[in-house]
């Protein structure tokens, strides 16, 4: 029986400014849309050429040119679509339970902390790994 790929986690830093020969031009209006400076992808796959990668970020999925691609060592707590729920709420609040949509990434910590959508609705509040546990 085969073993599942280990899910490979990255950067890609691109914005507007790069130009859009690195986005595959049915992915360029929603992948500029996302703004992806800061947020961690998920690699699924590379074309046998090696000219474009398949990247997902919560349910979407890109295909970018590979150069700008910079994989994390560090695999983050949780991702996308995670069940979780935050440990410690606010005072006279009550405690959030969701699921993961975004990640983002701090390259000068090399930490990443979570948005996370609670009854069909993105909460505004990001939080850290330390803040939530699997639900």
């Amino acid at each position: 029986m085969r073993r599942p790929k280990p899910v490979i986690f990255g950067l890609y830093g691109w914005s507007p400014e790069y130009g859009f020969r690195y986005i595959h031009p049915a992915n360029r209006r929603s992948f500029e849309l996302l703004e992806p400076v800061g947020k961690l992808f998920e690699k699924i796959s590379e074309d046998e050429e090696g000219e474009w990668v398949t990247i997902r970020y919560d349910e979407q999925q890109f295909l970018v040119r590979p150069e700008l691609f910079k994989e994390i060592y560090h695999k983050p707590k949780f991702s996308f679509g995670d069940s979780v729920e935050e440990v410690t709420p606010q005072p006279g609040q009550y405690r959030h339970f969701g699921h993961v949509s975004d990640v983002f990434w701090n390259e000068s910590t090399d930490t990443a902390t979570y948005q996370i959508v609670e009854r069909k609705r993105k909460l505004p509040r990001i939080f850290t790994a330390a803040e939530l546990r699997a639900d």
